[in-house]
């Protein structure tokens, strides 16, 4: 009964909450649909097939799988009674191909000064952490921004599921691995960032940081592997600090070597925020900054009003509102011999007239 959703290009999710509750989004905005399946046993029955087909194990012992389908979905499946109203699916389809960033402006997820700057930092080889909650487009954004790198260019990606819709030449994927049913086998993105050092890579990307793993990816950053991109759920760039303090702590690192591997490995942050009304919107860019007292604060650089996007003509409207870090941003990218448009924190973008 899901077949018709998957099928639609315009439908990003499939969310199966109970036998008789099935959700699907369409272009930022969920809606319940009138599909039931017969009863709980069909959902499950649906689940267990789904997860065998991508070898992984689903059942009562371990109610609940994260698997990639053939087709790219990328399916999350919990078993009643875990689920207390019934198995409960999540299924996300896939992007045939990265948005660029002239898509993403058109469709109000930029600005035009936000675009501007994420290719500042591209071309000057700043290590970039995108940031924000579930659903805000993370993923989106650093398959734009891969899709954005210059030709030429060996980039090794690191996923814990390979769900980035992105592929061009240069390009190597590495995608973690969970134990067997017999508990061996396991291969963790920690030990993928490690080999991903070894593999000469121009930039080193990592899908998600979500444990320990990102104190091996500050390290390679350390280590002469400029360029580097990321994603972390952060609620925004200011909370950035403490959010990877506590994944390196999984690592047994102290606050202050924490906060010295971070001041030396990364340079912006870029947050994301979903609207009441589904759209998905860059709205802040933000400066890495040791203060005095050896802790690493986020300072905004530019902060984006909701007039800075506009889906019909996203020209019109004011453009973000430069903040206290954008003559840092500037001068970071200015020792690379990279400079900001003029337009970029101005009262207006380009095409505007007063």
């Amino acid at each position: 009964p899901l077949d018709p959703f998957l099928a639609d290009p315009h439908v990003t999710d499939v969310l199966v909450n109970a036998p008789d509750e099935v959700w699907v989004e369409r272009q930022g905005r969920l809606t319940r649909t009138g599909v039931t399946f017969a009863d709980e046993d069909a959902v499950r029955r649906l689940a267990v097939r789904l997860a065998a087909a991508a070898g992984r194990r689903l059942d009562s012992a371990v109610p609940f799988a994260d698997v990639l389908l053939g087709d790219g979905t990328r399916m999350h499946a919990v078993l009643a009674p875990t689920a207390v109203r019934g198995t409960c699916l999540s299924l996300r389809r896939p992007r045939r191909r990265p948005f660029t960033f002239d898509e993403l402006v058109l469709a109000g997820t930029l600005s035009p000064a936000v675009a501007a700057v994420l290719h500042a930092l591209l071309h000057a080889r700043l290590a970039v952490v995108v940031t924000g909650g579930t659903g805000t487009g993370k993923s989106t954004l650093l398959a734009a921004l891969l899709g954005a790198v210059r030709p030429g260019e060996r980039i090794v990606l690191v996923e814990d599921t390979a769900e980035l819709a992105v592929s061009r030449p240069g390009l190597v994927r590495l995608e973690a691995r969970p134990p067997n049913i017999e508990g061996a086998g396991e291969v963790t993105q920690r030990e993928l960032v490690r080999q991903a050092m070894r593999m000469r890579p121009d930039r080193l990307v990592v899908g998600e940081v979500r444990g320990p793993e990102v104190l091996d990816l500050l390290v390679a950053l350390n280590t002469g592997h400029e360029g580097g991109l990321s994603t972390v759920h952060a609620n925004d760039t200011g909370a950035l600090p403490t959010r990877l303090e506590a994944l390196t702590s999984l690592a047994g690192l102290s606050r202050a070597a924490v906060h010295s591997h971070v001041a030396a490995a990364l340079h912006a942050a870029v947050h994301l925020h979903r609207d009441a009304d589904g759209q998905r919107k860059v709205r802040a860019v933000g400066v890495f900054r040791r203060a005095p007292d050896g802790l690493v604060q986020v300072v905004p650089a530019l902060i984006a009003p909701p007039a800075a996007f506009r889906r019909a003509d996203p020209r019109r409207g004011d453009g973000p509102v430069a903040a206290e870090g954008l003559p840092l941003l500037r001068s970071l990218l200015d020792v690379r011999g990279v400079r900001l448009p003029a337009f970029v924190g101005a009262a207006a973008p380009p095409g505007r007239r007063s």
